[in-house]
């Protein structure tokens, strides 16, 4: 089997020892003082030449019940866990027109909880080419996923993100990102990004399988900027007192995916009569939007996706290594909708809303729609073949800077025939998930 040898694996630990060392010389270069302590915002460290550098981080400790309505002698499946314990280190160097971040999950849970954990989340350099125009290199979160995956998972309105997220977002790539941000007339901006990743999700730690994705997004706020990142909060904490708003797009092509979605390498190989590695296509689009105003806050998303198949796949490679001729779809040999059965393919829909009192409680409710196409891995009866979520949140925060907050949230899942429990246990009916967090962060 031949696949491209590139690896990834010393970059993001050469990033996080370079922004060490960074940090450090500039430190002992500024004199640096502790600035200020910000509950829920961490501790700033500056200097002189307007070097600073702050250390935040969270923890969330989570529970969960879900209960099945067809099946009246099954027991409710309860979940308790520590869903997120995160440490978030950044700094700036004015004078070099250079920001940096690192960010560790020491809790062992995935990001949207059905992906294999990565102790390591984010690390990137980021160079001011111009006031509006930046370049980061590194692991970050991607523009090319839908817009709720912009936001901070201590920032979110509801308990979990949509099922629209789980279903297509990659979550975080490591590639170089180009981001800009220029007005247009007397109050609008516009924001076009470009990205070129390694199309695998988070860092490769063997051989890198396929080949790179091509992406962008377009974002146009006609009513100015959000205040205080409020495009990258869900909940309108500040109120803001003029309506905002930010639409925008997103496209991406993932050339060769060895994944479900692009989240890792190697996961799902193919091959060609001479077992070289072939690997299907994988394009995704959407579109989202946010608005905000005096308390109230709307997100809305629509994502798709589709897949190229190429006609000289022949073998598979298994979960064991071993390889199989056989793509055996309802008793016929389909190579084509046997590869796509394996993919998430389909589109998604995820319209939420929420009012945020003066007093720090917030209602909110969510409607997500999933429709997967006739072959999709969507169509799977133990992790989705559940077209449609409602969702009713209540959460109260204790402070504007989301240094302690308390959600709850109960979701109502339709599941299609065909459906199964986490066991793999057929399913008689929908479900009810019920949802507890807590967020302490310093």
């Amino acid at each position: 089997m031949k696949n491209i040898k590139f690896n990834y694996n010393s970059i993001p630990f050469l990033l996080f020892l370079g922004i060490l060392f960074f940090g450090h010389i500039q430190l002992n270069a500024q004199n640096p003082k502790l600035n200020k302590y910000t509950f829920g915002e961490g501790l700033t460290f500056s200097g002189n030449n307007g070097y600073s550098m702050n250390l935040r981080g969270y923890v969330q400790p989570y529970m969960d019940i879900k209960n099945y309505t067809g099946n009246d002698e099954a027991d409710n499946l309860t979940r308790f866990r520590l869903r997120r314990f995160r440490l978030r280190l950044t700094g700036e160097a004015e004078k070099y027109k250079i920001d940096y971040r690192f960010q560790v999950d020491l809790s062992g849970s995935g990001e949207v909880g059905d992906e294999q954990s990565e102790l390591l989340l984010d690390a990137w350099v980021r160079y001011s080419i111009t006031k509006r125009t930046r370049i980061t290199f590194g692991q970050r979160a991607t523009p090319t996923d839908n817009r709720e995956l912009y936001m901070g998972s201590q920032t979110l309105q509801l308990v979990e993100r949509s099922r629209l997220t789980s279903a297509f977002a990659s979550i975080r790539e490591f590639g170089i990102f180009l981001e800009g941000s220029y007005k247009l007339g007397p109050i609008a901006y516009i924001k076009p990004s470009l990205t070129l990743t390694n199309g695998d999700g988070l860092n490769v730690y063997s051989s890198d399988f396929g080949g790179l994705k091509y992406g962008g997004r377009l974002d146009f706020l006609p009513f100015g900027l959000f205040t205080r990142f409020g495009q990258y909060r869900q909940v309108d904490m500040v109120r803001e007192r003029t309506p905002k708003l930010v639409v925008g797009g997103t496209y991406s092509v993932n050339q060769g995916m060895s994944s479900r979605r692009g989240r890792t390498s190697g996961a799902i190989l193919y091959l060609d009569d001479n077992s070289n590695v072939s690997l299907p296509d994988y394009t995704k689009d959407g579109v989202d939007f946010l608005f905000k105003y005096k308390g109230f806050s709307m997100l809305g998303e629509f994502a798709g996706s589709s897949a190229e198949v190429p006609n000289n796949i022949t073998q598979r490679v298994r979960n064991d290594g071993s390889i199989s001729t056989n793509f055996d779809v309802d008793g016929v040999q389909d190579v084509e909708n046997y590869v796509k059965g394996r993919m998430m393919l389909g589109t998604a829909f995820n319209i939420q809303a929420g009012y945020l009192f003066k007093n720090l409680w917030s209602v909110d409710g969510r409607y997500t729609q999933i429709d997967a196409d006739q072959h999709s891995f969507l169509n799977n009866g133990t992790f989705y073949n559940r077209p449609k979520y409602y969702t009713l949140g209540v959460s109260k925060y204790f402070d504007r800077n989301y240094g302690i907050k308390v959600q709850g949230s109960i979701t109502y899942v339709e599941a299609d025939p065909g459906s199964n429990d986490i066991y793999s246990n057929p399913i008689n009916g929908d479900e009810w998930i019920a949802r507890i967090i807590t967020s302490l962060a310093f």
